[in-house]
């Protein structure tokens, strides 16, 4: 038993999605963590070093952060194949996504949305711009990150484009917005949603 603890709209809520999906035996302990607008705060019942979701604990082991968390739920949970295993030929793409989502992705936004300027070549971080056009080149080649293999990778990018698209973020197109439907529309997402909370 998956025991995953999660905030209400939060990042843990994709991985209801992701649980839902894997068809994965799962418990919600809800916690409490700091947000942007000042409230909540930290919850001694997270296990989370920082007190951020996600965490989840499978018997005695914990794992936090959300790619480390999608790797090893679609590791161990193999059935539905929405996570290319080793021997795989989508594996390192995968893989490659799962570290360019928390690597270089999430930087990005948050420097746009911090307004703070990237020099060119700047450890790793690139310009959101730069991130979106590897983003909607590889959207155009097929339906999902991976081409036509949905996987949890869609499931953490999806999700953020869904919070973002039309910010000034995330500009609002035709192929982001029927990429996020797509993902969206899954029944796993909409059973996630009714248990969020």
């Amino acid at each position: 038993m998956i025991t995953l603890y999660h905030a209400p709209r939060s990042r843990s809520s994709r991985f209801i999605f992701l649980l839902e999906e894997l068809g994965a035996p799962y418990e919600i302990k809800p916690v409490n963590i700091r947000r942007g607008d000042g409230s909540g705060g930290l919850d001694p019942a997270n296990p989370h070093p920082h007190g951020k979701v996600p965490a989840i604990r499978d018997g005695e082991t914990l794992v936090f952060e959300s790619v480390a968390v999608a790797l090893y739920l679609t590791d161990k949970f193999t059935a539905g194949g929405i996570g290319p295993l080793v021997g795989d030929p989508k594996r390192g793409a995968y893989l490659t996504w799962l570290a360019y989502y928390a690597g270089t992705m999430e930087p990005a936004w948050m420097s746009a949305f911090m307004r703070w300027d990237i020099p060119r070549g700047t450890a790793g971080w690139v310009a959101t711009g730069e991130v979106m056009d590897f983003v909607n080149a590889t959207l155009e080649k097929g339906p999902y990150i991976l081409g036509e293999k949905f996987s949890a990778a869609d499931i953490l990018i999806a999700t953020t484009f869904k919070l973002f698209l039309g910010s000034p973020m995330l500009a609002k197109t035709d192929l982001l917005e029927s990429y996020v439907a797509r993902v969206t529309a899954r029944p796993a997402y909409a059973r996630a949603q009714a248990r969020d909370g």
